[in-house]
């Protein structure tokens, strides 16, 4: 683990207990006369805490200074993503993250699930981990939209991940906003409203999955 995180981080003093202080002490055996490194996920600093005091149930640290160190993809990849089953979403978001995905957007597209709905809470603690173990000083941002029609008004120059003989390969340098398709793809309306020139696939006759399609995709534009 390349760092801890804690909302606190930055203060004088800050207090771990419960899970994470089980974590780290009995599970990690940190030594407690080492220094431990944290991040608030809000600024680009990584502070230096050291242990003024211990018990059975919690910890006590001090500030020992800080250093601004930013660990950032070096690509912007905006992915809109039309609504799966969140736990397919779960088993991949990390995945994602280390890949360098810089924000997901997930869309009620027309062969969306309705009945999906979407617990950020537990992606941003999966996010959380995934860049205490990569190192990356941020997390995916997630946001939610209504429809797929105020998604590309919101985001115009959009492309659009499918079948087609406009390959990733040839365009990753100009996407920066993506969008990727649920169970069963796109509907033929929302394929037949798209700028065709913005539709790109990959070399494969495959039909693949929508988590096995992202990671595709930021595999290739991220990397």
């Amino acid at each position: 683990m390349q760092y801890t995180y804690h909302k606190d981080s930055g203060f004088d003093v800050i207090e771990i207990e419960a899970e994470l202080h089980k974590y780290l002490f009995k599970v990690r055996r940190h030594d407690i006369n080492e220094n431990l490194y944290f991040r608030n996920l809000d600024d680009n600093n990584i502070y230096t805490y050291k242990v003024q005091s211990i018990d059975r149930r919690k910890t006590i640290l001090s500030l020992q200074g800080y250093e601004e160190k930013i660990i950032e993809p070096k690509k912007e990849l905006h992915i809109g993503w039309c609504k799966i089953d969140p736990k397919s979403i779960e088993k991949v978001i990390a995945s994602l993250n280390e890949l360098g995905v810089t924000k997901i957007t997930f869309i009620n597209c027309e062969f969306s699930q309705k009945k999906y709905t979407i617990n950020f809470e537990k992606l941003e603690k999966l996010l959380i981990n995934s860049s205490q173990q990569s190192g990356r000083s941020n997390i995916i941002k997630l946001e939610e939209c209504e429809c797929l029609d105020k998604f590309i008004e919101n985001n115009p120059d959009t492309y659009m991940f499918n079948f087609s003989t406009n390959l990733i390969d040839d365009k990753k340098d100009d996407i920066k906003t993506i969008l990727i398709g649920c169970e069963g793809g796109f509907s033929s309306s929302e394929i037949s409203s798209f700028n065709k020139e913005k539709i790109v696939g990959i070399d494969s006759n495959l039909i693949l999955r929508s988590e096995t399609g992202v990671i595709t995709i930021a595999s290739k534009i991220s990397v």
